[in-house]
């Protein structure tokens, strides 16, 4: 049975089982057919050691989406968008766009920072304890990091309310195989953010000085080398930076929540020693992590996991599969709040590893933290609702009552 389910696996069919629970799929591929040909030529790893590998190597596995987002995308905003930012760019315009949006999230910054988060999660908190029952997607998991993101890019508080529908309807055209409907949803939704920035840009030029930590303001102008983002890259990077550090913080906090109610008695670890909650986030992101799926283009002949590949061979790495791999972790379909060492790649790996993790790690530690801390009583006050997506793994609802 677990062959077969190797077997029939092509990631253009992917059925509501496997978008509600790929593990079972990503264990037998592991077992079976850890580097496995899809009907359409590309490969889909498993294994973590094969992940790993892959991202440590920018220069032969190229992470350039102009050829591979064309098909499916065609002449849309939603290909300008996604094969503008940075996340899918190599060398020299990722480092040099990267650079720029890197002072942002320094140990330092993120110091001064954190109580902001922890203002914002107190009083998401008190509106939650003041019902006794809360979507946790809508009511905190979502709406924190929507806060932060509009903060660093001087979004005024009355003008958020578009910008979780915009980032969904962004993202959701990065399925492996998007329908028609999501690139067409997707392309409003990025003109629609591009109109709004361009205006927020006059107004920040406009102002000048008011305040000068704000990220768009470190975005404008010339760096310290005299360059200057085009208007698209300015605008396509403000959209990237809300679309990463939304989709997964909110998938971080939804996720961990929800299974730490899987495992009642990690749960009750972490509240007996709240010191646990850097483990513990980290293993949330391993366990169910945010992104779960990556992809990188092969660009010289190569061996990888045993087979032969290609040159020009489209490559998803299932991040998912690869931190559930027992090679690498001791029982991984076991949530432990402890677990150390974890070099989980929920973040990636490498020189594109994810810029704003530190950022996501410090929302989940106040966010989770916060809120077993607030209430004794937590439980699910309805069946939960996924997302539906393969690439990003999350909640679309996810009821809870609490006291």
């Amino acid at each position: 049975m677990e062959r077969e389910l190797a077997e029939g696996f092509d990631i253009a069919h992917l059925t509501r089982d496997f978008l509600d629970d790929p593990f079972p799929t990503y264990h037998a591929l592991r077992r079976h057919a850890p580097v496995k040909t899809m009907a359409d030529g590309s490969v889909f790893l498993t294994r973590y050691a094969d992940v790993t590998e892959v991202y440590h190597d920018a220069a032969r596995y190229s992470s350039d989406k102009t050829v591979d987002f064309r098909p499916a995308m065609g002449e849309t905003p939603l290909y300008e968008h996604h094969t503008t930012s940075l996340v899918f760019n190599d060398a020299p315009y990722h480092t040099r766009v990267r650079k720029r949006l890197m002072p942002a999230f320094t140990p330092r910054a993120l110091r001064a920072l954190q109580p902001r988060v922890e203002a914002v999660v107190n009083d998401m908190l008190d509106d939650i304890a003041e019902r006794g029952s809360c979507d946790l997607i809508r009511d905190l998991a979502s709406a924190l990091p929507v806060e932060l993101i509009g903060d660093m890019l001087g979004i005024p508080r009355p003008e958020r309310a578009p910008l979780r529908g915009w980032s969904l309807a962004i993202l959701s055209g990065l399925e492996p195989r998007p329908s028609p409907d999501q690139v067409a949803r997707g392309s409003d939704a990025v003109d629609e953010f591009k109109d709004y920035l361009r205006s927020l840009v006059a107004r920040r030029v406009r102002d000048a000085g008011d305040d000068d930590a704000e990220v768009l303001s470190k975005l404008i102008g010339p760096d310290a080398d005299g360059e200057a983002l085009s208007e698209l890259e300015l605008l396509h990077n403000c959209i990237f930076l809300l679309n990463a550090g939304h989709e997964t913080t909110t998938n971080l906090i939804g996720n961990g929540v929800e299974a730490l109610l899987r495992f009642p008695n990690e749960m009750r670890r972490l509240r007996e020693d709240p010191g646990l909650i850097g483990t513990a986030v980290e293993e949330l992101l391993r366990f169910e992590s945010s992104n779960q799926i990556g992809n990188r283009r092969l660009t010289v002949d190569a061996t990888l996991g045993g087979a032969n590949l290609a040159a020009g061979t489209y490559i998803h790495l299932s991040i998912g599969a690869a931190n559930r791999d027992p090679a690498e972790f001791p029982d991984p379909d076991r949530l432990d709040v402890s677990r150390a060492p974890n070099r989980h790649l929920a973040f990636g790996a490498g020189v594109h590893a994810c810029a704003g993790m530190s950022l996501a790690r410090m929302e989940g530690r106040v966010a989770i933290g916060k809120l077993l801390a607030r209430f004794s009583h937590i439980e699910l006050a309805g069946k939960p609702q996924r997302g539906g997506r393969a690439r990003f793994r999350g909640f679309a609802t996810l009821p809870l009552a609490l006291r």
